[in-house]
């Protein structure tokens, strides 16, 4: 017992540093175990928790965690990352176009600087296998701020056409503009979530989370030929990639995007902390 209680506490100490996501709900996030793992490895003594946020509290609560001394950054998930953006003293190239964050840091000065990277972790999870998003037809189911974000990296890699759904029209159709901001050469429009002619479908919406257990698009069969990716990350087989796995498709999983965007993310998190040295 002994043994087990002196590997527990070298976990954490008092001079550990700590982050937080921050969400509602919180219970489906995969990024506490796979963050610290990640800190650990750099050999930053650090820690990501989950904090689970009511929409009602946001504003009450936020200003005060940033005043925690020890804390060093927060990241932002479903449903707060447009809302978050007003925490920021600064903003990151990619979350300027998009609207929104998922990462908040300090700046060593005392200020908080933010960016979104759910985009860059989705096109890197695509490069990882393989895949490319250039001369495809991409359909993005989702325009919030995972999927603005996601849109908007992948305009950087110039797809054949873009077709955006989002039960809020105009949020869609702002998500347009915003993708031909990057790349006015696209096809990119507003429309319903048809598979005729698609090379790539991507799920960026909440659909599929544990509370909503269902494919965010009605059919039955998915094309043998189609890529599907769910930003889901827990449960990790979501009803989407189930279905598409079922149909012969090639899938690519939300945790994948996390990994992709992971060492981004801790990257903008390691300036120097007070105590330790830059990882």
């Amino acid at each position: 017992m002994a043994g087990r209680d002196a590997q527990a506490v070298e976990l954490v100490s008092g001079r550990t540093r700590v982050l937080g996501i921050v969400g509602d709900p919180i219970e489906q996030v995969r990024s506490p175990e796979m963050f610290t793992a990640e800190f650990r490895r750099r050999g930053r003594d650090a820690v990501l928790v989950p904090i689970h946020v009511r929409p009602g509290d946001f504003d009450a609560c936020l200003p005060g965690l940033l005043r925690i001394a020890n804390l060093d950054g927060l990241i932002f998930t479903i449903p707060y990352k447009a809302r978050a953006i007003g925490l920021a003293d600064t903003l990151g190239p990619s979350a300027q176009i998009v609207g929104a964050i998922n990462a908040l840091a300090r700046d060593g000065q005392g200020r908080w600087k933010a960016e979104i990277f759910d985009g860059i972790g989705c096109v890197e999870a695509f490069r990882r296998r393989g895949l490319s998003f250039a001369r495809r037809r991409v359909l993005l189911l989702g325009a919030g701020g995972a999927g603005s974000a996601i849109a908007v990296a992948i305009a950087s890699e110039h797809p054949r056409s873009l077709r955006i759904h989002d039960p809020d029209a105009a949020r869609a159709a702002a998500l347009v503009a915003k993708v031909r901001q990057v790349d006015a050469r696209i096809d990119v429009e507003t429309g319903e979530p048809l598979l005729a002619d698609i090379d790539v479908l991507l799920n960026a919406s909440p659909v599929g989370m544990l509370s909503e257990a269902r494919t965010p698009i009605e059919v039955a069969r998915l094309p043998r030929d189609l890529v599907v990716f769910d930003a889901v990350v827990s449960p990790e087989r979501t009803p989407l990639l189930a279905l598409a796995e079922g149909c012969g498709c090639t899938t690519i999983y939300g945790r994948e995007m996390m990994r992709g965007q992971i060492d981004a993310m801790v990257d903008f998190f390691s300036y120097a902390a007070p105590g330790q040295s830059r990882a």
